[in-house]
């Protein structure tokens, strides 16, 4: 299997080729501005990486890779009414996951690039079904 591409921007990895139109979808709901804010990735949908698991990913990812993170649509953000996007570490805790609904992807993006916050802030508050869809507001 072919290398992930060490991207400039943070990598939004395709997985999953069973449905062109839900990956639509979560591309424009990524790309869609929150407020001033947006989420600054690269996209990468290639047959060659369907299925791929996580610990194929891990396997694959460049060893001097300048992202310590990277965003996997799979089945389950696919078939998933809010398309939860798979986040997963490739820095501090290589493997650990949590998913994310688009919307909420900029403030990851935008965070955890300057150390602003860390992976565990946002694995830690996700709900109660693993998804985070932002920090309380209040």
């Amino acid at each position: 299997m072919k290398e992930i591409p060490n991207t400039e921007k943070t990598l939004v990895l395709r997985t999953d080729f069973s449905d062109d139109n839900a990956w639509k979808l979560i591309c424009a709901a990524i790309q869609k501005p929150v407020g001033i804010f947006r989420a600054n990735v690269d996209f990468l949908s290639d047959p060659a990486f369907n299925g791929l698991t996580s610990e194929q990913l891990l396997s694959l990812v460049p060893q001097h890779s300048d992202n310590g993170f990277i965003f996997i649509v799979d089945r389950e953000a696919l078939i998933h009414p809010d398309h939860p996007v798979l986040v997963m570490d490739l820095l501090s805790e290589p493997g650990r996951t949590f998913r994310v609904i688009p919307s909420e992807m900029w403030g990851i993006e935008n965070n955890l690039p300057i150390g602003n916050m860390d992976f565990e802030e946002f694995a830690d508050s996700t709900d109660p079904d693993g998804i985070f869809r932002g920090f309380p507001r209040g």
